[in-house]
């Protein structure tokens, strides 16, 4: 009873990076046509910008760095060093004036993502029950969820138009000492960026008072650690490592062109394809990101561990394949097939793909190489999904909205159809079970 009371305690911690990372791409989506007002940018800003950022490019470098460090140096080693470059990367968005400094925070904060990703999902898996690690995950996707919902609630909140528009108006004439509207605009959307730092001083401090892994830490006193030159080496001339990697990328990079453009792009389809303002948009997004949050807890962080994973990665991918019916084929700027497109994708998120590929990444791969593992699929997934932004926003701006949505749909229904054939068995089993199953005793 007490390790799992502290496999519970070490995941919230651990989840708070979750928060920030997910909260970092919706943070710069909350008020993306602020900063293109502010600065003048065009279609091609915005898709250099999300490129770069924590959605793809960004967090792809971080993670193919971060995924080999995790497994040289230590889980903890890594994750709580790593937040101090995030603090760095929102300060320096926070305080931007041009593209220039807007774009260097944007790539820092990304890198810092995909450096803290594999090795905090690795930690919470490798601390977890056998039968809590679906829990556990769940509960960090929980966090990943509720960091986009608290963003967007706070970015609805102090938005031009929002409930608290007027006293961010007025706070920024007070610390920007300027009348310019536009400048005024943004400031809340700066605010935004301040959360995010405020939360990660704290997880800092949080971070640093945790226990490394034990099964790290038992590879290390095993000399396996250090024995091993490079893990990308090793990870990729294994027939089971490859097996699995390309299950994981292709059910993650799949659904990635898809939620990767909407965690970024979705409020400015909102406004520019739906008409709607800044402030509905976003408060659209925060009550998806709001039932993304309680399915992945109520849905599977409670149900992973006890049901059948095909039947409920089936059921949860399904929805999401359906919002994108009804957005398509209804259209978006019909005000049902709205909130039904944001309802259906809400639920699809909490109990579909994202919570799935994080549990089975950390299963199916040896301890040795786990997190480098997760750090390689990170990259691929996060790599393709920055040259896939530039190629949605042009078919979005050239095509319109409803050619892109055939794709979408396309995209969810591949991510489906791979998930249901290859789901593993790996359900009520230790990590090490599955570690000899798949590659045999040590």
């Amino acid at each position: 009873m007490n390790k799992q009371k502290g496999s519970l305690k070490s995941t919230i911690t651990v989840s708070l990076t979750n928060y920030l990372d997910a909260g970092s791409i919706v943070a710069g989506a909350s008020g993306l046509t602020l900063w293109q007002n502010y600065l003048g940018l065009t279609e091609t800003h915005l898709g250099l910008l999300n490129a770069i950022s924590a959605n793809c490019f960004g967090a792809a470098l971080g993670a193919i760095i971060g995924g080999w460090m995790a497994d040289k140096y230590g889980r903890k080693a890594i994750y709580t060093r790593n937040l101090l470059i995030y603090m760095l990367g929102v300060g320096i968005i926070m305080l931007s004036v041009n593209f220039s400094m807007l774009l260097a925070g944007f790539l820092i904060t990304g890198i810092s993502v995909g450096i803290g990703v594999p090795a905090s999902w690795t930690y919470i898996s490798e601390t977890s029950e056998a039968g809590n690690r679906g829990r556990n995950i769940g509960i960090s996707q929980l966090a990943w969820s509720f960091g986009p919902a608290f963003i967007f609630l706070f970015g609805w909140l102090v938005s031009p138009t929002g409930p608290l528009g007027d006293a961010v108006h007025s706070l920024g004439l007070l610390i920007l000492r300027t009348n310019d509207q536009v400048s005024l605009d943004l400031f809340g959307n700066r605010l935004v960026f301040f959360t995010l730092f405020v939360v990660a001083f704290i997880a800092w401090l949080l971070q640093r008072r945790l226990s490394e892994s034990n099964e790290w830490v038992e590879l290390k006193m095993q000399k396996t650690v250090q024995k091993q030159k490079h893990s990308y080496t090793d990870l990729i001339t294994n027939v089971v490592n490859i097996r699995a990697i390309v299950f994981l990328v292709g059910i993650y990079l799949l659904w990635n062109f898809v939620a990767g453009a909407m965690g970024f792009f979705m409020p400015h389809i909102y406004e520019t394809a739906g008409g709607l303002s800044n402030e509905k948009a976003n408060f659209l997004e925060m009550f998806k990101w709001g039932l993304t949050a309680l399915f992945s807890y109520a849905g599977f962080a409670l149900l992973a561990d006890k049901v059948n994973q095909r039947v409920l990665y089936a059921f949860g991918t399904l929805l999401g394949v359906a919002a994108w019916v009804v957005l398509t084929f209804v259209g978006i700027s019909n005000a049902t097939a709205l909130w039904l497109f944001v309802i259906l994708w809400g639920v699809h998120a909490g109990l579909g793909v994202q919570a799935f590929y994080a549990l089975w990444a950390s299963e199916l791969f040896h301890a040795r190489y786990r997190a480098a593992a997760q750090g390689l699929m990170f990259f691929i997934v996060r790599g393709g999904a920055a040259i896939w932004s530039f190629v949605f926003i042009n078919i979005y701006d050239k095509a319109g909205f409803y050619t892109a949505g055939n794709i979408m749909v396309a995209l969810m229904a591949a991510t489906l159809i791979i998930g249901i054939i290859w789901t593993p068995k790996t359900r009520g089993k230790t990590l090490k079970q599955i570690s000899e199953e798949r590659y045999g005793s040590e």
